[in-house]
């Protein structure tokens, strides 16, 4: 490996937990480089991996833009503004998404050369077991390399797991990259999961005109999500339209030359076949680790394809260490974020902290959805003594001035200690409100604490604070 490039960290994957792993490490005084494939249009660089080239990022970026359009037709009257011959312009609203993607494409390439970061476009694999140099990574792409690192840094990420007999085509059967990309709105939309994933590219394509079904096979609606704040959006999005059938039992899919049939039984067992222009299918993901050289060196790897981790995010490897979508844990851009700095201030010999207790999630539907810590549901089930309250936004008076009043704060406490477990939303910036609940329970604050607090006003986040005040049932106005 004489004529290899050095580099004390090595960075697979150029995704949130990749680019996020390679700045810090580079800060805290290691010569690093990262390696990535993904290409924008032009088959130039494109970092920032599946959240920012077909995920988190272009979704938000159709989600505000379908969020105006269904406004301005629907909203903007009651505020006194009329909007005459309101049309949709498909192609702008896609150009801007593209353009979003690109200015975070271009933001991290700067920060790569901020931190004095060598990037490489490409496909990294181990070619190699480790040696006094450390392990040897070809990079395949344009322009072949041979890299050398003391430590690795994997994080590759993850794809769309697709439903057997229904490959992903990207025209008629969609993956999100596919969902993010629909040239002309289609009249008849089908989803099936009705995760984050399939709700939001459902919202986005019903604000648009598409008539969206979506078809869940858990007998529940986000089961994952406080059985109340679950009801709530049910009740909510079944009122805008979106079409949701839970408990179905997906049988053949057909492609014709221009639709897809899909057939499945419901929840009593009734036979059904529907004809939809597009398809999207989320039924979740799985990890990017094919093709990562893994037996080369003997990185081991469970049986779903996940490399296998520690606490600390080490593989079974001396200095190879992985984050993100490809390691066990919730598949979030930001999980794989604090990963990521974690494992880049071990390799320092610090101490990395990820505490997965306090990890927040977010749906991005109108109303948002966001929550941390326990359900109301996991408590019961543990058998822990809690107390729990509740505010509508219907009661505040910044929601009734923007004029969006669905949903409510949901806070959950000890009965005993009063330390928050569980704090719950779905409303307005649900997305930003939640930020106040991960800080209170990483300080193991109690909803007094949160109760006591002087919250401004007019501000969505009173409904926070009203709620604290509801778990000892003394609202103050409500």
């Amino acid at each position: 490996m004489s004529n290899a490039k050095q580099f004390d960290v090595v960075v697979i994957g150029a995704g949130p937990g990749g680019y996020i792993a390679a700045i810090r490490a580079a800060q805290l005084g290691f010569s690093v480089a990262c390696v990535d494939e993904w290409a924008n249009a032009k088959g130039g660089p494109a970092p920032g991996g599946t959240c920012t080239n077909v995920g988190c990022i272009p979704s938000k970026a159709l989600l505000q833009s379908s969020e105006h359009f269904e406004h301005a037709g629907h909203s903007f009257a009651e505020h006194g503004i009329d909007v005459a011959g309101l049309k949709l312009n498909l192609g702008q609203m896609l150009k801007r998404k593209d353009s979003v993607v690109k200015q975070n494409n271009e933001g991290i390439l700067f920060l790569f050369k901020k931190n004095k970061i060598a990037f490489f476009h490409g496909r990294a694999a181990f070619s190699g077991a480790a040696t006094a140099l450390g392990y040897p990574i070809a990079v395949t792409g344009s322009t072949p390399e041979l890299l050398s690192a003391k430590h690795v840094i994997v994080a590759t990420g993850s794809n769309a797991r697709e439903l057997p007999g229904a490959p992903f085509d990207e025209k008629l059967i969609l993956s999100n990259t596919g969902a993010l990309a629909i040239e002309a709105v289609p009249a008849r939309l089908g989803v099936i999961g009705a995760g984050v994933i399939g709700l939001e590219m459902g919202s986005v394509w019903r604000r648009l005109g598409s008539a969206v079904t979506v078809l869940e096979a858990l007998p529940v609606f986000l089961g994952a999500v406080d059985e109340q704040i679950a009801k709530e959006g049910a009740k909510l999005f079944a009122k805008q339209g979106l079409d949701i059938h839970l408990g179905c039992n997906i049988g053949k899919i057909t492609s014709g030359k221009n639709d897809v049939t899909v057939e499945y039984a419901d929840a009593k067992g009734a036979a059904h076949k529907v004809v939809f222009d597009k398809l999207i299918i989320s039924i979740g993901r799985i990890p990017n680790s094919i093709g990562l050289g893994a037996e080369q060196v003997g990185l081991t790897l469970n049986e779903r394809g996940f490399i296998v981790v520690d606490d600390d995010c080490k593989t079974n490897l001396p200095n190879v260490w992985a984050v993100g979508d490809v390691v066990r844990g919730p598949m979030l851009a930001h999980k794989a974020e604090e990963e990521g700095v974690a494992v880049a201030e071990r390799i320092a010999g610090q101490h990395g902290h990820t505490n997965f207790k306090t990890i927040p999630w977010v749906i991005y539907t109108a109303p948002e959805i966001a929550w941390v810590g326990q359900t109301e549901q996991q408590l019961k089930a543990a058998g822990t003594a809690y107390k729990a309250g509740t505010f509508p936004f219907m009661a505040n008076g910044r929601a009734r001035a923007l004029g969006d009043t669905a949903g409510m704060v949901k806070m959950i406490s000890d009965a005993v200690t009063d330390e928050i477990l569980g704090v719950h939303i779905i409303g307005p910036m649900a997305s930003e409100l939640i930020s106040e609940a991960v800080v209170a329970m990483e300080f193991r604050a109690s909803a007094e604490d949160i109760a006591r607090i002087c919250h401004a006003h007019p501000s969505l986040s009173e409904a926070t604070k009203e709620a604290a005040l509801a778990v000892d049932k003394r609202t103050l106005n409500f």
